[in-house]
């Protein structure tokens, strides 16, 4: 008690550590909020977001294909647990306009039903692809149905590339 009545009143101004975390124990709470220390708050189901950079290249639309624009020195930062090589930033036409920035894996090749940056000539469109080998057809659908299917065959093939899988979308809160 009389220890205890020298802290009080600051007789004892530096009090040992062990002191101080047996004192806590006993009054369940933490050796800094004793100390008066600005506390750091430890929570087990929050983790640390890793980010990186992904190079953003340019637009690409869900519509209507719109002329691809490579724009260089831009960048747009999302988590490490997406598996992208580069981001295009996509206009899409809905109940709301919206836009929202699309993570593309470079391959020339996806398989039916994916959603896939789609070069037609020099103009840049987001699709879900469909291959039709019987008729030598590549459909490209619209998520949003007011825009038709567009269907390429024979020589029009030569005019497409697949720039890559779309993996990830992100999205600002409106």
């Amino acid at each position: 008690k009389s220890t205890v009545r020298k802290w009080e009143n600051g007789i004892i101004a530096n009090m040992r550590r062990d002191k101080i975390a047996d004192l806590a124990k006993v009054l369940h709470t933490t050796p800094a909020y004793l100390m008066g220390w600005k506390e750091e708050v430890e929570l087990d189901n929050l983790f640390r977001i890793e980010k990186r950079k992904f190079p953003l290249l340019g637009n690409i639309a869900c519509g209507t294909p719109i002329f691809a624009n490579e724009e260089k020195e831009l960048y747009v930062e999302a988590g490490t647990n997406i598996h992208a090589d580069f981001c295009l930033k996509a206009r899409f036409m809905s109940r709301e306009n919206g836009i929202l920035n699309v993570f593309i894996r470079k391959q020339e090749m996806v398989d039916d039903g994916e959603i896939a940056a789609v070069l037609i000539g020099d103009e840049a469109t987001l699709k879900r692809v469909q291959y039709n080998p019987e008729e030598n057809e590549l459909l490209l659908f619209a998520e949003n149905p007011k825009y038709k299917t567009m269907r390429y065959s024979g020589e029009e093939l030569n005019h497409i590339r697949i720039l890559g899988k779309a993996v990830a979308f992100q999205s600002d809160i409106r």
